[in-house]
């Protein structure tokens, strides 16, 4: 069971490191503001117009059954047999090699073989053999190791190793099966390092760069094979930025940027093969925007914001093409974790609501299963790691269709209540897993 966290030690084990330097910052702004400033408020957003909004009852969550260690930091990944592999994570006191499978026919979860490292903030991608592929993280330092699951005997085995040891990195799957793993942090900062693996060696060899050394950034496949990252965040600044990689020559390009620079925002491939970005924090603000990026044309464009601004939450594409936003934070009080859910119809690109969840979280996981529903595990509330787990089904009752979900604007209103410091916060918590209390 998860132990419950006091805001201080919330905090405190965000704050260590490099976010020293960002404490300090604050702490001499906060010495030279006036006590009865107030707080800055950012440029209003437009807001198109809006229609009375659809009842929120098209699907519904329902609880299932819950992990048996509470964890954020962990990964999710739908096995070939429809099980749910969930691997590592922490929970403030330490940080876990266990892991557990979810089976969709009953609702439970049970122990599998456990990882070789205890580590979170690593990355887990499914393989075309079916083994699926954990590389790095942090849990005794920063780790540049890699491990495989064989579901078909419920067990780990090493392989090789990174050349950089790193977390808050991503890692996409290739059309040649080869693993691109990209960025992120390790103790001296970020990484613009890019590694394959090939899973028939069992190695890792070095390609291009990115020209932008970044973590907590997001990556996604499309349908060209060219892999596209977006965002993130470096020792200067929250990027906007994106770039392309090229598997056929090893080499990044830039391709545009975002309107707004984010981190802790969700990146999704819709069925036309536009990506679909959603929320995220920059130094300042969480937002309710979101953008398209269009490969045929290497450009950004702007579509209806969410209802509510957002930051570390899930974007899941549903089977019906519409895609799923859940929970996450919109601000750093315990009111600001969010329930709530929205969908976004890519064909009218308006948003419309949707069923809320039982518990408030972020930093959880989701993965489609193949009865179409979605399960979301872990995260965190305000104090505590969860060990919860809900399902989303469509299926549930509704009074809307498709074509009635409307637009909304950014909501912003909690914005003006936001603390001058918002930024330095905003800052600690792109450091969220790098900034862990070390033992």
């Amino acid at each position: 069971m998860c132990r419950q966290r006091p805001a201080s030690d919330f905090t405190a084990r965000r704050v260590c490191g490099l976010a020293r330097s960002a404490a300090l910052f604050a702490l001499a702004l906060l010495m030279c503001t006036p006590a009865a400033a107030a707080p800055t408020n950012p440029p209003a957003q437009p807001a198109p117009a809006r229609s009375a909004a659809p009842a929120p009852d098209w699907g519904a969550w329902h609880p299932t059954g819950s992990l048996a260690t509470a964890r954020d930091g962990h990964t999710s990944t739908l096995l070939p047999n429809g099980q749910v592999l969930v691997a590592g994570g922490e929970d403030g006191a330490g940080y876990f090699a266990s892991a557990e499978l979810y089976d969709p026919a009953a609702g439970t979860w049970s122990a599998t073989g456990a990882m070789r490292n205890s580590r979170a903030s690593h990355t887990a991608t499914l393989l075309p053999d079916g083994q699926v592929l954990v590389t790095g993280g942090s849990g005794l330092g920063y780790l540049n190791s890699a491990e495989l699951y064989d579901p078909t005997t419920g067990t780990w085995s090493t392989t090789g190793n990174m050349a950089a040891a790193r977390e808050g990195h991503t890692a996409t799957l290739l059309p040649n099966g080869r693993v691109l793993v990209a960025g992120g942090w390790d103790s001296e900062g970020n990484l613009a390092s890019a590694e394959l693996y090939d899973p028939a060696a069992g190695t890792w060899s070095l390609t291009g760069s990115l020209a932008s050394a970044r973590g907590w950034h997001t990556a996604v496949l499309l349908p060209n094979g060219q892999a596209l990252v977006t965002g993130g965040a470096n020792m200067v600044a929250f990027l906007a930025s994106a770039e392309l990689y090229d598997p056929a020559t090893g080499v990044w390009s830039a391709t545009g940027s975002m309107a707004a620079a984010r981190v802790g925002h969700t990146t999704t491939r819709l069925p036309d093969g536009r990506v679909l970005i959603t929320g995220g924090w920059d130094s300042t603000t969480a937002f309710a925007s979101a953008e398209l990026y269009d490969p045929a044309t290497g450009m950004w464009s702007s579509t209806s914001s969410m209802a509510g601004a957002r930051a570390w939450h899930t974007a899941t594409l549903l089977p019906n093409g519409l895609v799923l936003v859940a929970a996450g934070v919109g601000g750093w009080s315990v009111g600001n974790y969010l329930t709530n859910a929205e969908l976004y119809n890519p064909a009218s690109g308006a948003w419309g609501p949707t069923g809320g969840l039982g518990t408030a979280r972020r930093f959880h996981r989701d993965v489609l299963l193949p009865n179409g529903q979605v399960l979301i595990a872990g995260g965190e509330d305000y104090n505590n790691c969860l060990a919860s787990a809900e399902l989303y089904d469509m299926s549930a009752p509704s009074s809307v269709t498709v074509t009635a979900i409307e637009s909304h604007g950014a909501s912003g209103g909690w914005l003006s209540l936001w603390p001058v410091l918002a930024a330095l916060a905003s800052l600690a918590g792109l450091l969220v897993y790098r900034a862990r209390r070390r033992r």
